[in-house]
């Protein structure tokens, strides 16, 4: 007779093979989508949250991790002390400093290699980089904050190539730098750049050499580009300060353009395509749903809906959090904390809540949270640094558990926030701040062996 260890580790090591891990290489996960698909997930954080696997000390910054092959990916910047903006929203601090890639274990967190390099800020709130790095194959590409481009090998973190955009282009770095991370496409990285006639330029993602540049407008924004398939074609979707693109990605032509102007480029959301719909939703300027067309690479405008202001939005006005699209329905975080549900048909409001975004449940500007689909529920981590598993559905909120994961380290709005999407892999949740980086476990008990 086996013994209960003998069967709990056996049922370990059946589990282990019937459920691989995924990784989250790029912004928003494997298929760009936000959604987390592995399986063998908890249903509930148990009492003391998950356990954690381990910490590991970086710097500051903004930008997510990314998880491939056994490997964890983030940006800091080591010798930071800014947190936040030591100014208002729009004042640009200089601050001398470098930037850094980290590699690290995804096991055990422990540094496999680093590659750094001089960058002096000149932005609002400089605290650190804030584009998450791709992942793909052999490569890993980053984006920091003043708009250096780099391709490092996987393995070592060599320097394949590198470019400049302020130095390549001649572009003045936004108020709150580059933010768009690299989307790798075929045998491309396409890139938000700006400038005259380089608004978005894809290059060679094994030689750095540009292939195509694309559109003219002010300031290219922060959104990252996205790519879908609809109306026969693959298109790259471009939401850049006035106006959202599809553009062909293999050459750049634009194949439509529908305006909307952002005030202050607040365009930093991701696109968000549901079946015939994409939708984007911005801070000030409110949202907008077009519908896209069936035979041919075309939109058509389904609605736009603004408030009368940021303060007083009729649907969503989100800020950095991406919506997400299920079943008729819109969920999404508006400027101010709440979390509303919208009909995708007219956009109209069926509810509102601060229960997961706010403190004490009292709105505050620039409150924000960041929603990851999980089968029939959500993660949500929102700037206090808590995890919550939620259901959202049209009949409302209904949290399922919370936990806290990292206190917050940065400041907004003149509160500490925390405001770096996590990433889900290894049936894991890998998380930052501005001092260190977690992993906690978020793997399902082992069933109890059957005895009879």
């Amino acid at each position: 007779m086996k013994s209960p260890l003998v069967y709990t580790l056996l049922s370990l090591a059946i589990g282990s093979l019937r459920l691989a891990a995924d990784d989250w290489p790029q912004w928003q996960g494997p298929r760009a989508d936000g959604v987390w698909r592995e399986q063998g997930i908890l249903e509930k954080f148990p009492a003391g949250g998950p356990p954690v696997r381990w910490r590991a000390p970086i710097g500051a910054g903004y930008s997510s991790p990314a998880v491939a092959d056994g490997r964890v990916f983030i940006l800091d910047r080591p010798e930071s002390a800014t947190r936040g903006n030591p100014g208002n929203a729009l004042q640009r601090t200089a601050e001398a400093g470098r930037e850094r890639v980290l590699c690290l274990d995804a096991q055990d967190g422990h540094v496999l290699w680093q590659h750094e390099y001089e960058c002096p800020y000149l932005i609002s709130y400089p605290s650190g980089p804030r584009a998450s790095p791709t992942v793909a194959g052999n490569r890993v590409y980053t984006i920091g904050a003043e708009g250096h481009l780099h391709c490092l090998d996987v393995a070592t973190g060599k320097v394949v190539w590198a470019r400049s955009f302020k130095d390549d282009y001649s572009v003045t770095t936004q108020t709150w730098g580059f933010a768009a991370p690299p989307l790798v496409d075929g045998n491309r990285v396409i890139c938000m750049v700006g400038g005259e006639g380089h608004t978005v330029v894809a290059f060679d993602r094994e030689t750095g050499r540009e292939l195509w540049r694309a559109l003219q407008v002010k300031e290219p924004a922060y959104s990252p580009p996205t790519i879908i398939e609809a109306g026969g074609r693959r298109q790259l979707i471009v939401w850049e300060s006035e106006a959202l693109n599809g553009l062909d990605p293999e050459t750049g032509a634009v194949f439509w353009t529908e305006p909307f102007k952002t005030k202050m480029a607040h365009a930093i959301g991701t696109p968000r395509r549901h079946g015939d719909f994409l939708l984007i939703s911005s801070f000030f300027d409110g949202s907008m749903l077009l519908r896209l067309d069936a035979t041919q690479p075309k939109v058509s405008v389904e609605w736009k809906i603004k408030g009368v202001s940021e303060v007083r939005p009729e649907g969503l006005h989100s800020l950095m959090s991406t919506p997400y699209l299920e079943d008729g329905y819109i969920y999404g975080v508006c400027g101010f904390g709440q979390l509303r549900c919208l009909k995708i048909a007219d956009g109209q409001r069926v509810w509102e809540s601060l229960e997961p975004t706010t403190v004490a449940g009292k709105p505050a500007r620039w409150t924000t949270a960041f929603l990851v689909k999980h089968e029939g529920r959500f993660f949500i981590y929102n700037e206090t640094g808590d995890l919550i598993l939620a259901r959202l559905t049209p009949q409302g909120y209904e949290e399922i558990s919370r936990t806290h994961l990292l206190d917050p380290t940065n400041r907004a709005g003149g509160r500490d926030v925390h405001w770096s999407h996590p990433a889900f892999a290894n049936r894991s949740v890998y998380v930052r701040n501005d001092r260190e980086l977690l992993c906690a476990d978020l793997r399902a008990a082992p069933p109890l062996p059957n005895h009879k």
